[in-house]
């Protein structure tokens, strides 16, 4: 009889690994990511856990995964050979993007290249209008005569994406059939498919994005695939989406583009599902893996949503300076800052860490696998944050000396420190620069930061979230059980869901009920075929939304939609409201005597959710003493000073235990620095309150 679910994280330094049973018992491993072939570090884990769990393939009745495969091929430009056939004249509308400048002053900003170089890029006589009619008809011949550039720059992946192709698909379709037919072997995407919107570079960059990584992606996704079943798994394997949710590995291979940021993801689930347990409405997580942090808002129990994101920030992670791609994404910042960030003094004499990470070949200089330049996770291990038989489980064994020596060779002496203070620098300069990020990310989006809880995992993040909520003005951190694989566990909560777009520009003043009622009817039998195909006859819930602006305006803002129809008398009326209602929510009023109109219409299918534990309430502490200390450098004092050490899986709910100190578990270590006391809460999670000044 199957008892258990399995959930497989991908990250750029480890793979994490986790088994939820039915009888309640969670196992986990965390191995390194073998970035040439990831499916064996994730069969590695795999067997680490079941040997842990006591469990076979067959007990598994379903396997959850996310990965950062496809964002890490997009920023080291390391995708298929990919071509582009667009609408004669538009070829250069790629490069030419949105025609501004990201960074006004720097005279040496340089955009991102494109994924598809100019003579890759290839015209193709066609053009339809607006509203889908062919002005000018395929020209097939173009087409063909344009087969024998494939063969001959030997490319494996083409993008079709013609104008206005979002309200008329056909002249796309035609093009693939003809390709397909004398290319059978490439791999084809359709913009009208991957991003069916209004907004032409958008649109372009998606799909080229999506044919980039589409060859990698599959190919991965089924060896994992054939993988698994040669060792007997017999379950279904689903893939987290940006969006939050689960989907077919199907529909993954065919759309990698939606995984780009399926491991955060999976963390901002963690977050929502723990806010709900913990009733707190107001909450930021962080997460700190081996390569990044990711810092999300959620209010209300869900997490911020979008329908855009940027791959790559090339310029101080500024936005306008990476790849766009419209897909449905938990919105985040992500910032180069994990343990793997590797520190360095930049030619003005200025100490930096990151966005380069060490990842997990070679890693840092304390994993003694090659890695001979200092990191955030060395300057950890040297100020005696990290217990060394303890790390990632005993599985690594740290070289501290070869931290010390890395750290006194690239940081140390540079900058003229002595001892410990240059591994004190490094943790400094990180924290800050995430400290940066939070509170940035928080007045773009018109937030408070300080009027938050902090829910912290991800391998590294309980290392340094109390020192970030200090920074922050932050008086409450939350780490979860089993933080340090945060996003695996939030994998195994995550719904099956999908999400659909269509493009219909539609003025309120002529608004057309009946056409968008078989508009929404279409969309919703796409993402049925979708999400039945994960979740069987499971009951679905239906969300929509439109994205609608005054006209004459050059963005949209979501309106949520809860009208069952828009055919009939007062559908427009309603609308107009709605979006009145929204537009005030965001910008604290509307503009009199303009009129709305809407340009984009989603629709999504969700499964069935994962019922959060409910509130308990909370237990008098107990305050509990160390049975041994160790020395630990500290930020305040700026020397050395005794911090309690505590097993975290000895500690009962309701211990309470005084800052500074440091909780050991297998997957990371939660620093209490003195201006925290933490306690145990009902559920197993750790709580950190600010000491009240006296």
């Amino acid at each position: 009889m199957r008892k258990a679910r399995l959930a497989v994280d991908i990250g750029g330094t480890f793979t994490d690994i986790v088994i939820d049973r039915d009888d309640g018992v969670r196992v986990t491993a965390k191995t390194l990511t073998t970035p040439k072939a990831p499916e064996e570090g994730v069969l590695a884990g795999v067997a680490e856990a079941f040997a842990k769990a006591g469990l076979a393939p067959s007990d598994i009745n379903v396997v959850i995964h996310g990965t950062t495969l496809a964002t890490n091929a997009l920023i080291e430009r390391r995708g298929a050979k990919t071509a582009l056939m667009t609408t004669e004249g538009h070829r250069d509308a790629l490069e030419m993007a949105y025609e501004n400048r990201f960074e006004q002053y720097d005279i040496n900003i340089d955009r991102p290249k494109p994924l598809v170089p100019r003579w890759l890029r290839l015209p193709v006589r066609e053009r339809m209008n607006r509203d889908g009619k062919a002005l000018i008809p395929l020209d097939e011949k173009n087409v063909e005569a344009l087969l024998p550039v494939l063969e001959r720059e030997g490319v494996e992946s083409l993008a079709i994406g013609y104008l206005h192709a979002y309200a008329n698909r056909a002249h796309e379709e035609r093009t693939a059939e003809i390709v397909a037919k004398a290319a059978p072997r490439l791999s084809i995407t359709l913009a009208s498919e991957v991003a069916p919107e209004i907004r032409e570079f958008e649109r372009l960059s998606t799909a080229v994005a999506n044919a980039y990584v589409r060859p990698l992606m599959e190919s991965y996704l089924r060896r994992l695939e054939r993988a698994f079943k040669d060792k007997g798994f017999e379950c279904a394997l689903l893939l987290i989406t940006s969006g939050g949710g689960l989907t077919t590995l199907e529909t993954a291979a065919k759309f990698p583009i939606r995984l780009v940021e399926s491991g955060p993801a999976g963390g901002a689930v963690l977050a929502a599902s723990l806010a709900r347990t913990l009733d707190l409405k107001r909450l930021i997580s962080f997460d700190m893996g081996g390569t990044t942090a990711k810092l999300c808002l959620i209010d209300d129990f869900e997490p911020q949503t979008a329908r855009a994101f940027e791959v790559d920030r090339s310029y101080r992670f500024k936005k306008g300076s990476g790849l766009p791609v419209r897909i449905p994404v938990i919105e985040m910042v992500e910032i180069g800052a994990g343990g793997g960030s590797i520190a360095h003094v930049d030619k003005l004499g200025r100490l930096q860490t990151g966005p380069e990470s060490a990842g997990s070949e070679p890693g840092p200089a304390c994993y003694a696998r090659g890695g001979e330049r200092p990191t955030v996770t060395d300057a950890d291990a040297v100020l005696g944050k990290i217990a060394p038989e303890r790390f990632a489980g005993g599985s690594i064994a740290l070289d501290i000396d070869a931290s010390r020596a890395a750290i006194a060779r690239d940081v140390g002496g540079p900058m003229k420190f002595a001892g410990a203070l240059a591994a004190h620098a490094i943790a400094e300069i990180v924290d800050e620069t995430m400290a940066a990020a939070a509170r940035a990310h928080a007045v773009e989006w018109g937030k408070d930061v300080a009027a938050r809880a902090m829910i912290a995992f991800g391998g590294a993040a309980p290392l340094h979230a109390a020192r970030l909520a200090e920074k922050l003005g932050v008086s409450t951190v939350i780490v979860p059980a089993d933080a340090g694989v945060g996003s695996a566990v939030g994998f195994l909560l995550a719904p099956a869901a999908y999400e659909v777009v269509r493009s219909r520009p539609m003025r309120l003043d002529a608004f057309d009920g009946d056409a968008i009622d078989a508009l929404f009817e279409d969309m919703r039998e796409e993402a049925r075929g979708v999400v039945k195909s994960a979740v069987g006859d499971a009951p679905l819930s239906e969300t929509r939304a439109a994205y609608m602006r005054y006209r004459g305006q050059g963005h949209e803002i979501v309106v949520p939609l809860v009208r069952a129809s828009f055919t009939g008398r007062g559908a427009a009326e309603a609308l107009a409201a709605a979006f009145e209602e929204a537009y005030a929510a965001l910008y604290g009023r509307g503009i009199p005597g303009m009129d709305p109109e809407a340009l984009t219409w989603t629709l999504t299918l969700t499964g069935p959710k994962s019922e959060a534990l409910p509130p308990r309430p909370r237990l008098p502490s107990q305050r509990i003493a160390a049975k041994k200390s160790r020395a630990v450098f500290d930020a305040h004092l700026g020397e050395e000073a005794s911090y309690g050490i505590f097993e975290r899986k000895e500690l009962s709910p309701g211990a309470g235990i005084s800052g500074p100190a440091l909780i050991i578990e297998d997957q990371t270590t939660t620093v209490v620095t003195a201006a925290y006391d933490a306690q145990v809460d009902t559920n197993g999670n750790l709580v950190l309150e600010r000491k009240v000044k006296r």
